[in-house]
């Protein structure tokens, strides 16, 4: 690198700079700018010597010679323009090295072999380059044709089993996506400029007011005859999470910052949503078998992290279960994450279900993209899609920012959940439910009183990341998933310590006063099971099982959701240990015990007994329908320990929001709470047994 270092009348700035060549043989490549003179490795001086203005096309080449040496350079200048102010210094660069006095013999030493290769390389290059868009297109054109070829023969060899139902699914969900996504680049700033000159912005806002109205009063309609005919007349038990549901949203507006400003468009759109989606899960067969169906791919593809965890941790890695099972998950399913986002596939995803929750609740682009960002993503991740906005957002919809993130799970702990037993399809369509119910609980909760300063277009231009391959991108994800897993590690260490030591206290208080064994013992958990057991019997949760479903609510709350869904999987276990014990009866396996094999069994204080084995299930077993509703109200960050998180990881975006996310933490997190809640109630509404 040299310094130039122009008079104040020679100060011009370089747009695009041009390569240039030696004004004798044209081998070194010089970039320059036009001055009186120029230093090169701070000893040559170049001093201008004429410009020759017969040149037409390019801008005029200015003529320099060494003052030392006597060597002359040409500097040709293209789209420059006058400097407004003083700058110090220009670098002059040069292509390749050039040592004193040696710059006229580079080019002549290379011959043969090493030339023509060189000139081949600038040829494909510069063919490469004028036919760039060409060459793509022949190439993305033949593995088209190729896979067609493949897909085509496939169906062929095999139809009818489950993998050709798979291969049939996700080619016609990848057609569907990149059909759109071409249409969309090719027409859809026409499409937008034709719909904007159709109508007037009032004829619009009409239009868009009639439809919604006209949809309420359908869909409300439907919902009231479906609850009477198939709940109310067939199930009325089920009718109690009605009835919790109606408790929770009129507590929300009295308690809400500003009643009189509710807009209740989001908070019914919201339910409605929740509602229309758990019909289609929990009432329609095909909606159950799908989910199902997704649910076991789901598993089936978290199992693969069991081969990096063996050839890592060995073949004894499940000895220790959850540090090198359970996380070796997490660590696999960011990386996935990030292979997608430099894909495009996740930008697709929430970019349209972010455009179908702002039309359908009228909530603004920012928060619903965001809402829709924690279906998949993490309380801390999903805001970064809108980092630059997060200055912007009105005291709402920061609030419905941290509700959102509240109310949801990552879903590379999602995976990690599975892995405890608890069922894929419920926990998959819960974190989708829970989308919607965070911005209606949010929207209630603290209604927006502001307008919003963000445009639609802004929020939606989701980049791709830095990365440059899809193996950085693979590399980053698992980079990034250190800080999550070493978090939950941590986390889990911490908090179980604790609840232990608490419970340790509140024994010995209790102890004190004659609550000990065999009788209850005063814990954490048995506090939380009389504290929740009101809101556990709202959700429509079978009586018998309402204080266990009440600790759970209760670790999940006040310690987090990990542990709340370790116990819960520990009833998971327990069922599938007595439906076993129970088969023991009609089996003809003579290998467990001769004699007489009743397989009957006892509670003793909340514990189940086997009777004819040594085997005692700690804790019991939860009804089908409790782990249901339990799987959905558990599913949510929404715990003490997330409100550091969150606020820490907000505050670091948005430095100037501090004190209004202070403000609204606190009531987003019980926000987020409910929407679990609702979710919960919802599914308690429609359960009614597997399908």
């Amino acid at each position: 690198m040299g310094s130039v270092k122009p008079g104040k009348e020679d100060l011009v700035n370089l747009i695009g700079k041009q390569e240039v060549g030696d004004h004798s043989i044209g081998a070194p490549l010089y970039t320059g700018i036009r001055s009186k003179q120029h230093t090169y490795g701070g000893t040559d001086s170049w001093t201008h010597t004429g410009t020759d203005t017969s040149s037409s096309g390019i801008d005029n080449p200015s003529f320099y010679k060494n003052v030392v040496t006597g060597q002359e350079k040409v500097f040709v200048l293209f789209n420059f323009q006058p400097f407004l102010e003083e700058v110090d210094t220009f670098q002059v660069s040069k292509s390749e090295d050039v040592k004193d006095g040696d710059d006229d013999n580079d080019n002549d030493s290379v011959t043969g072999c090493p030339r023509c290769v060189g000139a081949i390389q600038n040829h494909l290059g510069d063919l490469y380059t004028s036919h760039k868009t060409v060459i793509r297109n022949i190439f993305y054109v033949t593995l088209l044709l190729l896979y067609i070829a493949y897909f085509s023969y496939a169906m062929y060899f095999r139809f009818g089993d489950e993998g050709s139902v798979r291969l049939l699914v996700v080619t016609a969900l990848v057609a569907v996506g990149l059909s759109v996504t071409l249409l969309m680049e090719l027409y859809g700033t026409k499409l937008g400029i034709c719909w904007r000159h159709v109508s007037s912005e009032k004829t619009k806002r009409k239009a868009s007011k009639s439809i919604n109205i006209f949809l309420s009063v359908g869909t409300s309609i439907f919902a009231v005859v479906y609850v009477i005919v198939e709940i109310a007349l067939k199930t009325p038990r089920n009718l109690v999470s009605a009835g919790g549901l109606a408790t929770l949203v009129l507590l929300f507006y009295i308690f809400s910052v500003n009643p009189a400003k509710v807009k209740w468009r989001p908070v019914f759109w919201g339910l409605m949503l929740q509602f229309l989606f758990a019909l289609i899960i929990l009432r329609s067969k095909g909606g159950y078998d799908m989910f199902e169906w997704i649910g076991e791919r789901f598993a089936e593809f978290i199992k693969y992290s069991d081969k990096g965890a063996e050839f890592v941790f060995g073949e004894n890695y499940t000895d220790h279960f959850f540090a090198f099972s359970v996380l070796p998950v997490i660590v696999f399913f960011s990386t996935s994450v990030y292979i997608l986002y430099y894909l495009g596939v996740m930008q697709f995803i929430i970019r349209n279900v972010a455009r179908f929750l702002a039309n359908a609740l009228g909530t603004s682009p920012a928060e619903s993209l965001n809402a829709a960002g924690n279906i998949f993503l993490g309380q801390t991740e999903a805001p970064l899609m809108i980092r630059p906005f997060l200055s912007k957002l009105t005291k709402s919809e920061l609030h419905a920012v941290c509700t959102g993130g509240f109310a949801t799970i990552a879903g590379s702990v999602m995976a990690a959940y599975i892995l405890y037993g608890v069922p894929a399809n419920h926990l998959l369509s819960a974190s989708v439910m829970s989308a919607p119910a965070a911005l209606a609980m949010s929207k209630l909760f603290y209604p927006e009183t502001e307008k919003s300063e963000i445009e639609s277009s802004d929020v939606y231009k989701m980049s791709k990341g830095p990365e440059r391959n899809i193996v950085e991108a693979a590399s980053t994800g698992a980079t990034q998933s250190i800080k999550l897993v070493a978090n939950v590690a941590v986390n889990l260490i911490a908090f179980v310590s604790l609840l232990e030591f608490a419970n340790a206290t509140l024994k010995w208080f209790g102890n004190r006063v004659g609550m000990e064994k065999p009788n209850d013992e005063l814990t954490f958990e048995f506090i939380c099971s009389y504290v929740f057991w009101p809101l556990a019997f709202m959700m429509g949760v079978d009586t018998g099982d309402c204080p266990k479903v009440a600790e759970l609510v209760g670790i999940k709350t006040f310690i987090n959701e990990f542990v709340a869904y370790t116990a819960l999987s520990t009833y998971i276990k327990n069922a599938q240990n007595l439906s076993w014990y129970e088969g023991l009866a009609h089996s003809n396996n003579t290998n467990i015990t001769s004699g007489v094999f009743n397989a009957t069994w006892r509670y003793d204080n909340g514990d189940i007994v086997y009777d004819d084995l040594n085997i005692t299930l700690i804790g019991g077993v939860l009804s089908e329908r409790s782990v249901v509703i339990s799987t959905y109200a558990l599913c949510g960050f929404s715990n003490i320990s997330s409100i550091g998180i969150m606020l820490g990881a907000l505050g670091a975006m948005a430095p100037s929001r501090k004190s209004d996310l202070s403000q609204v933490v606190v009531r987003a997190m019980i926000a987020g709470n409910v929407a679990c809640f609702m979710t919960a109630c919802i599914a308690g509404l429609l359960y009614e047994g597997e399908l």
